[in-house]
């Protein structure tokens, strides 16, 4: 029975994540700012408590619950994003550095807070964007955003390379479009082709599995532009 991390699980892909891997016998903690939607499905299975990935004091309550109940971790899951989308010039310094604290500094500070309860054998699955891509086709309003859906692809890659010896392995997945809420508040209108659940049944089986595979890599996942 695997112990699984998966952040951003109040909705969309992170929710039904939840529910695929406790359905799967594995012991999920979810977390997330809001975490009422996890708790309310009361399954045997899940974990959860609310979790703001820019607090430092969540990061510490964390590693209490780590090292007071689970002890080990065999996979963590990346997935909680921040999406902003507005022109460059009237994205405020706040707003660029909001976007980078949940998408790339919580990325790096959750894997730090984890590591040391992975085993060689654990993965490390981030969820990253197409639009993070070196030479994807790109979108206006979406500065912040794609370039810090970049920049984990790229630390990704580095600590593969740091802990190439050691484990776990670390890989990341850019995305196309999923049909979540976050994408219907950013794009109101647009529908892509791939569910949250088709998506979510995928990561699924790529944490379980794709570790033996892959080891700094970047999986393009995506069946259309973008």
């Amino acid at each position: 029975m695997a112990n699984v991390i998966i952040t951003g699980s109040s909705r969309g892909i992170g929710y039904e994540l939840a529910q695929l891997f406790a359905d799967n016998d594995c012991k999920v903690l979810a977390l997330s700012r809001n975490n009422a939607p996890i708790e309310k499905l009361g399954h045997e299975n899940i974990k959860s408590f609310p979790f703001d990935l820019s607090s430092s004091n969540d990061f510490q309550k964390l590693d209490n619950f780590l090292s007071n109940n689970w002890k080990s971790v065999d996979i963590l899951i990346n997935n909680a994003g921040s999406l902003l989308n507005k022109p460059f010039l009237e994205t405020s310094s706040k707003e660029f550095e909001d976007v980078y604290k949940v998408n790339v500094f919580g990325v790096a500070e959750m894997t730090k807070t984890v590591l040391p309860y992975m085993p060689k054998e654990g993965h490390v699955v981030t969820v990253s964007s197409m639009g993070g891509v070196q030479g994807s086709m790109k979108f206006p309003g979406l500065s912040a955003y794609s370039s810090s859906k970049g920049a984990v692809i790229t630390l990704t890659e580095l600590l593969a390379e740091e802990f190439k010896e050691t484990g776990p392995s670390f890989n990341v997945l850019a995305l196309g479009a999923v049909q979540t809420e976050m994408l219907e508040e950013a794009f109101p209108g647009y529908k892509a082709p791939t569910t949250a659940l088709e998506m979510a049944n995928y990561i699924k089986d790529f944490a379980l599995k794709g570790h033996k595979l892959y080891n700094g890599k970047m999986l393009q996942v995506s069946n259309s532009t973008p």
